[in-house]
């Protein structure tokens, strides 16, 4: 039987469709899932419905531009890529496929500390500027010299992820069983640190058991003296929700901040990314930048970010379906859609440039 042939996509959420029919269940649920009864991950895509825009009219918006500046780094576009794990596991090329993608589009892309491909061939895949997500090893030698790698391969800011302690229980990857695979593993880190990442075992995720192994649960502020005396990147912590945890950031030295509930993926009814996303920026002021991820599934959520504060709003999950359903070219796909959706948003609200996206541009109601 003929496999039916798909129109190219015309939003975001048609790469969704396709990655679906490219992707095993056990890996679409990987993907797609969330922690327990997947409160969160709802309550981040129900947050933008309570945004209403405020056009305005007779505004000379025959360009509209979408460049901007991140701690030092030109930018096509302030939609960028956040950190997710594995992407061999949506297409053979993994992170350099996105990486190829991320330059195409002239975008941001933080890579995680659980690539698939090591953190050089990504880096002699990239053209635009590459951030590295980390988590707190227990082995802090382990860190140190991954740390040091990505300085030395061009990456440009370090990006801690501060909510993961322990792993959020996500129950379709323990239904699953879910396990990393043959011939695809976290190649910047020890295999043997990595083992159990890959030993399945029904009614659990591997991730998780991985994750109690391998990450320091003690880790407090007092400790990111050390990260910042280890290298002279920039650092941004990801995974603020309150204003009490931006100042201490901000205190502690931290050089941006990501608003991020991990997807929805960690503690189930915390709050939607959004609905924290002022309260932050206001902590901070104009000094931090404020990045911001969650839920967003086009450029009219971009400007709605935008317009509440964030200086850059990151794509997890739309981001591995355009790698899925397409490569590379779907990775840069995904992201010009974005885009293009931004600038359409901004020429019909009357705002020409982004820092025209302001307060005044929405109003977020109140709601559960």
């Amino acid at each position: 039987m003929t496999a039916p042939v798909l129109p190219p996509p015309v939003c975001v959420e048609d790469y969704r469709r396709l990655a679906r029919l490219r992707l095993d269940q056990d890996v679409w649920d990987f993907i797609e899932g969330g922690a327990e009864t997947e409160r969160t991950l709802g309550a981040n895509r129900r947050a933008f419905e309570r945004v209403t825009l405020r056009p305005r009219v007779l505004v000379d918006v025959s360009h509209c531009d979408t460049r901007t500046e991140l701690l030092g780094a030109p930018l096509a576009t302030p939609v960028g890529i956040a950190p997710t794990a594995y992407h061999r596991l949506a297409h053979p090329e993994g992170e350099v496929a996105t990486a190829l993608g991320a330059g195409t589009a002239g975008a941001l892309y933080v890579v995680s500390i659980f690539a698939s491909r090591t953190l050089e061939d990504i880096a002699a895949a990239a053209t635009g500027p590459l951030w590295l997500q980390l988590y707190w090893l227990r082995r802090r030698e382990v860190l140190a010299a991954l740390v040091d790698r990505a300085a030395a391969a061009g990456f440009r800011a370090l990006v801690l992820t501060v909510d993961a302690p322990r792993l959020g229980r996500r129950h379709r990857d323990a239904r699953n069983g879910f396990a990393i695979g043959s011939g695809i593993s976290a190649v910047n880190l020890d295999a043997a640190l990595m083992a159990s990442a890959h030993r399945a075992d029904p009614g659990r995720s591997a991730l998780a058991v991985h994750t109690a192994e391998a990450v320091d649960p003690s880790v407090t502020w007092s400790d990111l003296a050390w990260l910042r005396a280890r290298s002279s990147l920039p650092l941004v912590l990801k995974g603020i929700l309150t204003a009490e945890d931006a100042l201490l950031a901000v205190e502690h030295g931290a050089d941006a901040i990501v608003v991020s509930n991990h997807g929805g993926r960690q503690l189930d009814g915390a709050t939607a990314s959004l609905d924290a996303l002022a309260e932050v920026v206001d902590a901070v002021g104009a000094d931090c930048p404020v990045l911001f991820d969650g839920g967003v599934r086009g450029g009219t959520e971009v400007f709605a970010a935008l317009a509440l504060g964030a200086r850059s709003v990151l794509l997890g999950r739309p981001v591995l379906w355009g790698l899925a359903a397409a490569g590379a070219a779907g990775v840069a796909g995904v992201l010009e859609l974005a885009t293009e959706e931004l600038a359409h948003t901004m020429a019909l609200t009357g705002r020409p440039g982004l820092a025209a996206v302001d307060r005044s541009a929405v109003v977020l109601r109140k709601g559960l």
